[in-house]
């Protein structure tokens, strides 16, 4: 970072330790009894995170009175924003009549019918706790059902944190081989069979995941993909590579499985639909649930018939004592409801609003940046490259990236780290246009900057 870049970062971090005390007291408290003061990585932001006091709409207020307009939306997940009166009643309900049982309830059955009438790939569905949980049973799924126990994963892709997708997720420039596959695990110590049980791809690359998918097919179970990266700024894949996955998945006896988790709220049938390609299997989670914790899986009816205990093909039993909770339920029943083909579209029509308007102002100001992402996603990337695949990603400006989202936090905008984010249904041009402005303000400073 040059110094005029790291004085603009040191000043945007001294403006927010000043108008957050009390969150930075609360912090304090907290590294006392959870190793760095949180039990989520994902809520760490330098030099500390802020504590929400109450959230309505669109906004978050912390406990220091700031308010922050959120784009981050809990990692996309409060598509109708913060305390929806719909879930507000919907939740007060259920919890006057029972938080948890240990039997079904009809709220399993009616989420189960709206996804399975919405999602393309879908025949059967299961529920879980977490995105996690969910790739983790769609993968288990695959390997009973095609009986071979490798699996394929794309270099960048994120799919929770199981051991057998944590490889070569964050990996840094410095530890990426020639080739994705092997790949670098996540984790210190995860075993030395998963980089031998786990196929890494490179994204939108087709001869070489097809080189690689041919030489391994023989134990090949399944390639887990998402549509829209999400680690990327959300960045679409090329639909030419989606369609040749699909293909080469279907001719030689694949699973090919959708992580839908995040991009299921670009359409009423996810990025599937959107894109027009079916896969095997799709995990869901987020937007499903209401804002409660929530993961979904389900696809063929010939794979999901493994988990069905009254089946002579029944080979996995899939516990969890909150999957399927009725208060998670009856939420997301009242989310998807409320999740009109006139909602999508307003988002969508909002979102390609906001990344032509930020792509307008990096061009004004001749600042090389990559306004990605999809429908209501956007990242905004500092990178004179087009991404394409992890490997272009990495080029991101780091520096430039943290000083984004920093003055955006102290104008009360909230971002991913990544400066990516996500609409929800409430949100109009009014807050587009704060948000592009606010951009402008700081882009074009870092740009005298780098000017000078």
């Amino acid at each position: 970072m040059t110094k005029k870049l790291n004085q603009i970062l040191d000043d945007q971090n001294i403006q927010y330790v000043n108008r957050t005390k009390n969150s930075y007291r609360k912090h304090n408290l907290a590294t006392k009894v959870m190793p760095g003061g949180n039990t989520r990585t994902t809520q760490w932001m330098e030099p500390y995170p802020f504590f929400a006091e109450n959230a309505e709409g669109m906004y978050i207020n912390d406990i220091d009175g700031n308010h922050y307009l959120d784009f981050m939306l809990n990692a996309t997940t409060l598509i109708l924003g913060h305390a929806h009166p719909d879930i507000v009643k919907t939740l007060t309900q259920q919890i006057q009549d029972g938080t948890v049982y240990s039997v079904p309830t009809d709220g399993q059955s009616k989420l189960a019918d709206i996804l399975v009438e919405r999602v393309p790939s879908f025949e059967k569905v299961r529920f879980t706790n977490s995105g996690t949980e969910a790739t983790m049973m769609a993968i288990m799924a695959a390997r009973s059902f095609t009986k071979k126990t490798k699996i394929a994963k794309f270099e960048g892709g994120y799919h929770g944190t199981h051991d057998h997708v944590s490889v070569s997720v964050y990996p840094k420039k410095e530890d990426l081989n020639t080739e994705t596959h092997p790949g670098v695990p996540e984790y210190s110590y995860q075993p030395k069979s998963i980089l031998e049980d786990v196929i890494v791809l490179p994204y939108n690359d087709i001869e070489k995941s097809k080189e690689l998918i041919h030489k391994f097919k023989d134990d090949l179970s399944c390639i887990i993909m998402e549509p829209i990266i999400s680690n990327f700024g959300y960045l679409p894949l090329d639909l030419e590579f989606i369609k040749f996955i699909r293909e080469i998945t279907e001719e030689l006896g694949i699973v090919l499985i959708f992580d839908e988790i995040q991009s299921f709220r670009v359409s009423s049938g996810g990025a599937q639909e959107s894109f027009g390609v079916t896969p095997d299997m799709t995990t869901l989670g987020k937007i499903i649930g209401g804002g409660l914790p929530v993961g979904a899986f389900g696809g063929k009816d010939e794979i999901m018939e493994l988990f069905d205990p009254t089946s002579s093909n029944y080979d996995i039993a899939h516990a969890g004592t909150f999957n399927g909770n009725p208060l998670t339920m009856e939420a997301g029943v009242t989310v998807m409801e409320n999740l009109t083909s006139n909602n999508f579209e307003k988002m969508n029509h909002l979102g390609d609003s906001l990344r032509s308007k930020l792509s307008s102002v990096f061009n004004e100001i001749n600042l090389d940046v990559q306004v990605t992402g999809y429908g209501s996603l956007f990242g905004i990337n500092f990178n004179k490259n087009k991404i394409k695949d992890y490997r272009s990603f990495l080029n991101n400006n780091s520096d430039m990236t943290k000083i984004l989202f920093s003055y955006l936090r102290n104008k009360g905008i909230l971002l991913q780290l990544k400066n990516a984010g996500a609409l929800n249904i409430l949100m109009t041009e009014k807050e587009i246009d704060y948000l592009v402005d606010s951009t402008r303000e700081i882009s074009s400073e870092m740009k005298d900057t780098l000017d000078e």
